[in-house]
């Protein structure tokens, strides 16, 4: 007896999860924050405990209305899903379907492809340009009448690399307004140029604009799966329709919205990634390595043919870091103590050299 498949679904492959690090090894393959959830955002989830036997707030209506007054929006254009994954996915299955088409710049948020197929669309990948970054004019061109939505990760996870705010607002413009335009900011809090915070605004003065960010990076909360869009009130209520029921627990929206209560304090934690991902891409640099600036939480290395060595270089090292055969090795920002062991471990490239 064979039971039944869906056709299609050996094109889609399971997404992979960043290799998990064995006791005394640095785990930079998830591009996890380093840090512990903070102790009012730990306080606040310890309190909500005695009432996970109840079913959580679908709507997350406080969440939402604590996110809309930060952003000044109206909540009903906020939603938010069980991370930015699934946000990602809400918005393809909010406006795509068979026969339609989504375009991406690739390599991008390895999860996209898959996402398109599975909503039943055709994924269009535009290769990056030369500098590991998007390649706006081919993306344009990419687009037809079948195109429903256009996806911009910026910063651009494996790369790091970022849009400008100037070529973010010209490239939107250009887009028709039937195709939306899914800004992906998962990474933003890491930016230090002059698109942060760029997909917001767009927001403001574009129809067909939607902001993707998440509480997994920047806030710790990986192990809690909660992101959110801003998204036009259309996009917004067909996200609710296509939502999992109940996909994001009380739990996680405790947490997010203890979280949004303590951003000064974050904001030094941010800093201290940040200062630790500039660390770790001179180091690379120094070991005569082609790191890629990066403006994420994470350094992107295209060491194509010698992916293999560089990886084993730092496994060698107890550095687990997520390597896309043939093309690169991207490392995640960790702990002082992180990066110290990828310093020593990037020590034996000078030797084998």
């Amino acid at each position: 007896m064979t039971l039944p498949s869906r056709a299609g679904l050996d094109a889609v492959p399971a997404y992979r999860q960043g290799r998990s690090a064995p006791a005394g090894a640095s785990k930079l393959s998830s591009n996890e924050s380093p840090h512990p959830p903070l102790a009012s955002v730990r306080q606040a989830v310890q309190e909500s405990l005695s009432g996970i036997n109840r079913y959580p707030d679908m709507s997350a209506a406080a969440l939402r209305t604590q996110l809309a007054e930060r952003y000044r929006v109206d909540p009903e254009q906020v939603t938010v899903g069980a991370g930015s994954v699934e946000i990602a996915a809400q918005l393809i299955h909010a406006v795509a379907g068979e026969g339609d088409e989504v375009v991406f710049a690739w390599r991008s948020f390895e999860a996209y492809p898959s996402l398109v197929r599975i909503a039943g669309a055709t994924p269009i990948a535009v290769p990056l340009n030369a500098e590991h970054a998007h390649d706006l004019d081919a993306m344009l061109a990419a687009i037809t009448a079948r195109t429903r939505a256009v996806f911009v990760c910026n910063p651009n996870n494996p790369t790091g690399t970022v849009v400008s705010a100037a070529e973010l607002e010209r490239f939107v413009s250009a887009v028709p307004h039937d195709v939306l335009v899914v800004i992906d900011e998962a990474y933003v809090h890491f930016d230090r140029t002059d698109s942060y915070g760029a997909g917001i605004e767009l927001f403001r003065r574009h129809p067909h604009v939607a902001v993707l960010h998440t509480f997994s990076k920047a806030h710790g909360l990986a192990g809690l799966r909660i992101g959110y869009a801003i998204a036009p009130l259309e996009v917004a209520e067909n996200q609710r329709k296509v939502a999992v029921p109940f996909g994001v627990t009380d739990l996680a929206q405790t947490a997010a919205r203890a979280s949004l209560d303590a951003e000064d304090e974050l904001a030094e934690r941010i800093d201290e990634v940040v200062v630790q991902r500039d660390r770790l891409h001179a180091l690379l640099i120094d070991a005569g390595w082609p790191a890629v600036t990066s403006q994420a939480n994470f350094v992107w290395v295209p060491a194509g043919e010698r992916t293999e060595e560089l990886d084993a270089l730092l496994r060698d090292g107890g550095v687990i870091a997520r390597a896309f055969p043939g093309e690169g090795v991207r490392i995640s920002s960790g702990s002082i103590e992180d990066i110290d062991r990828a310093a020593a471990a990037l020590v034996r490239t000078e030797a084998i050299a």
